[in-house]
């Protein structure tokens, strides 16, 4: 008896051993095409969320970058200007550098003359539409960073219910070849939608920062211009 029970076992190690010396591979595209049509619908919808994300962060990147450089002597050559009564020039200079922060000081020079709160007031009211420039789609990253891992989990719910449906019309036997088109949908776009939830998270994130920054090199300058003014002749 002894004898005929090892027999087994070493029957099914070699059955096991023939098993497992068959590897089984499976690609990225087949295991998009695995999901069924449901799975393959929300893996395209996250794809264009991919899409749109990327291009909104390196256009904003870019943007952003362009905004920041500005001429580390532009502030010294605006306060010589307006010391030496010279309001054209420092308009022409201005306008020739174009960024945030020479449109801000622009607006301040047309105020010349006027009271102080006056100028603040204008440079202020200039500096909330720069800032709103600079965050154009940003909040759409924002979107897709909460609303992609939302339609992968709904791809989940989607496959668990095809899985539950095939599993109740096999007839109360479990195969797993029926139970996987659901499965791979449910897997599949979780995965999907959470890379691109994080991918989204991190670029507005890190536009954050980079707008941060520019918010502050804008109001140093709007503060050293204003304190210029300020000064006793």
């Amino acid at each position: 008896m002894i004898n005929s029970f090892i027999q087994e076992v070493q029957e099914g190690s070699e059955v096991l051993t023939d098993g497992e010396s068959v590897e089984k591979t499976l690609s990225i595209i087949e295991l998009i095409t695995s999901g069924g049509t449901a799975g393959m619908l929300i893996i395209l919808l996250l794809f264009v969320l991919l899409i749109m994300a990327t291009y909104i962060y390196f256009e904003r990147l870019f943007a952003i970058k362009a905004a920041s450089k500005i001429d580390n002597n532009f502030m010294n050559q605006i306060k010589d200007h307006v010391s030496n009564g010279k309001i054209d020039s420092a308009q022409m200079l201005c306008a020739q550098v174009n960024s945030p922060v020479s449109r801000l000081i622009s607006k301040g020079i047309t105020r010349i003359g006027k009271p102080l709160e006056d100028i603040n007031t204008a440079i202020e009211n200039a500096g909330r539409l720069e800032i709103y420039g600079l965050e154009k789609n940003v909040s759409m990253l924002a979107t897709i960073s909460g609303a992609a891992p939302m339609i992968g989990f709904l791809g989940t719910v989607i496959g668990m219910i095809l899985a539950i449906f095939e599993l109740a019309n096999a007839g109360g036997t479990i195969q797993m070849d029926v139970l996987a088109s659901g499965l791979y949908t449910a897997m599949t776009t979780t995965v999907a939608g959470l890379i691109v939830g994080i991918v989204a998270y991190i670029a507005y994130n890190h536009l954050v920062v980079k707008t941060n920054k520019v918010v502050y090199q804008m109001e140093a300058n709007s503060l050293e211009f204003l304190d210029h003014l300020n000064e006793p002749i």
